[in-house]
């Protein structure tokens, strides 16, 4: 007697094989969590390390000239970075750029003129790749889960680069804190004190570069499926780069975003080498650098996750990096005027209002900066990226070399009118962009 086959079990078994299940979509947070968690590790160790060069390394200037030689490094080795990223891909490139961080902090348990110049030019090398790498992997993530996800791609960049900025810039905040809990009481003129402190840097790093190994191998960036093909002669890759790096300076877009890369790069420089030495230092004592600096830390990370929330499209990054600007412009003033303040209190008061002023202005344009390259040069990430740190760290390592022979006051100056200027081009370049057929504005 035959049997009845029921009509839901008609479709034979082998019909998968030919319609198969579609995949279900990734969610690439958990790369964002991991990525801003290592950075953090890493970045806490090396920023307050960095913060005590001019104190701990005085003799010949050996800290702050082992910075200037770092930055000019990274200066010229972001030349090529965008290259080295695209033959070892970007999660490659993040593992590698770690190891100058830790040669760095490692120097400094023996502090001379033959460990850290060596250990200052391959951190330029390590630096100039793992920031090129980070850009890079986190704009790859954001487009990746925009398409997997069916959401608008402005706001997950502006999402993914609001939670990596605001990690980051806890660094300051949690390595300060850890300095000032082994130095206190005067120990940072103590081998044992300062030893103590690197050993727990370097145990920290370490955390850091195992995270870095977690990353999910990023498959959503151009560059990165033609790895193999990059490395095919280094003649024609050098020649690409050459390209490259020539085509993005002829970008009108690139052009008129590069002196607001450079003024973010002299801010940062500005707090690290003036606001501390010629400010804070003199009102609050060298106890008051760690407080200020934590302060600065916490608000920049609180303004990069709101700015990273508000983030859609160009129109939003406009309004947000004109506050920035008006922030930053109001410090600048306070500044110039030099007002003199009686009472020890409101003297307090008054220079961590202005470290949590320089922390959001520095919130605005890290996450801004980094989602409008995303946003805006879809096609060579990594050249964009490049051209990021080159600006950056050239006006880093100009302040350090010029810091000596400059008056504070010129200093101020200077800030201010490529201030106005960087706005000016910037919002050029919004109406550039809002003008053109694909614009990126919401």
């Amino acid at each position: 007697m035959a049997s009845v086959i029921p009509r839901d079990e008609e479709t034979p078994l082998v019909a998968t094989a030919h319609n198969p299940p579609l995949p279900t979509p990734k969610n690439h947070t958990r790369d964002v969590h991991i990525l801003s968690v290592a950075f953090l590790s890493i970045f806490l160790a090396y920023g307050a390390a960095q913060n005590l060069q001019s104190t701990l390394n005085t003799e010949e200037d050996l800290g702050t000239t082992s910075l200037g030689i770092l930055y000019l490094s990274f200066t010229f080795f972001s030349l090529v970075a965008s290259l080295v990223v695209r033959v070892l891909g970007s999660k490659n490139s993040l593992v590698l750029g770690t190891t100058g961080y830790l040669l760095f902090v490692a120097a400094n348990l023996m502090p001379n003129w033959y460990t850290m110049i060596p250990a200052s030019l391959y951190l330029g090398f390590s630096a100039s790749i793992i920031w090129v790498g980070q850009g890079t992997y986190l704009t790859s993530a954001a487009r990746s889960h925009a398409k997997d996800q069916n959401s608008h791609e402005g706001t997950v960049i502006g999402d993914f680069n609001g939670e990596f900025w605001a990690v980051f810039a806890l660094h300051q905040f949690v390595g300060n804190l850890i300095t000032f809990a082994l130095l206190k009481d005067g120990q940072e003129g103590s081998t044992r004190g300062t030893t103590l402190l690197f050993i727990v840097f370097l145990s920290v790093m370490v955390l850091g570069v195992v995270l870095m190994c977690f990353l999910t191998k990023s498959t959503g960036n151009k560059g990165e499926e033609e790895q193999l093909d990059a490395g095919v002669g280094v003649y024609s890759s050098l020649k690409s780069l050459s390209k490259s790096l020539a085509n993005s300076l002829s970008d009108v877009r690139m052009l008129l975003i590069i002196p607001l890369i450079a003024y973010s790069g002299l801010q940062q420089a500005f707090v690290w080498a003036e606001f501390t030495k010629y400010v804070v230092t003199p009102a609050l004592g060298v106890s008051g650098v760690g407080s200020s600096m934590a302060v600065y830390g916490a608000f920049d990370g609180i303004c990069s996750l709101a700015a990273g929330r508000l983030t859609s499209g160009l129109t939003s990054i406009t309004s947000i990096v004109s506050v920035g600007i008006f922030v930053q412009a109001i410090v600048i003033v306070l500044l110039l005027l030099n007002l003199s303040l009686s009472s020890g209190f409101l003297i307090t008061l008054y220079l961590l209002f202005m470290a949590a002023l320089l922390g959001i202005g520095d919130g605005v344009f890290n996450t801004q900066l980094s989602a409008l390259l995303g946003i805006l040069f879809k096609h060579d990430t990594e050249g964009a990226f490049a051209q990021l740190k080159i600006w950056q760290s050239a006006t880093i390592a100009i302040v350090f070399f010029l810091s000596p022979h400059m008056s504070f006051q010129a200093m101020l100056v200077i800030m201010l009118a490529l201030l106005c200027f960087s706005f000016a081009t910037f919002l050029l370049l919004t109406l550039k962009v809002a003008k053109a057929p694909s614009s990126a504005s919401e």
